[in-house]
């Protein structure tokens, strides 16, 4: 075979551009071009660590700062709620204060309408004592024709309205 009988001849020749070849490639894409591209990866791996750091402080400062505002928040809710308490308290004394006042007032009226109760009553108890009293004088004169002293009816009259 002729092309086995030719690889001794060429095989020299092959190898030689076989080396030059990938020597040429060697140099320049790993010396020239290798490098860049590794350079670029390493700025990017760089950015990307900057980044993740940036946005790590950024998250511990926003997490302190709502820390911040939870503290203050709950400061003025307790303030807030110790304003309203205070203001219920005082509310309650003040009505306490009208209602105290309130029933005095109840009490005194209260009392003046029992006196006049018990003088309309006690009135009226002797005006009827009154109109009994002449009632039966009345009576006693019309069926037993008998005059009664006043006095006496009056005693009788208080008998039967108490006994």
């Amino acid at each position: 075979m002729p092309q086995i009988a030719q690889l001794s001849e060429t095989y020299a020749s092959q190898i030689f551009w076989v080396l030059l070849f990938f020597g040429l490639i060697f140099f320049v894409i790993g010396k020239g071009m290798v490098p860049k591209v590794m350079e670029t990866v390493a700025v990017r791996d760089k950015q990307i660590a900057d980044d993740l750091a940036a946005a790590e402080a950024a998250r511990k400062a926003a997490d302190s700062q709502e820390e911040a505002w939870r503290v203050a928040a709950n400061t003025q809710r307790a303030e807030a709620q110790a304003l309203i308490a205070k203001a219920k308290g005082e509310a309650a004394k003040a009505t306490e204060t009208r209602l105290a006042s309130a029933n005095t007032v109840i009490d005194q009226r209260l009392a003046e309408a029992e006196q006049r109760i018990a003088g309309a009553r006690a009135g009226a108890l002797e005006e009827i004592e009154t109109v009994a009293t002449e009632a039966a004088g009345d009576i006693v004169a019309r069926l037993a024709g008998v005059t009664v002293d006043a006095a006496a009816a009056r005693v009788a009259v208080k008998e039967a309205l108490n006994g």
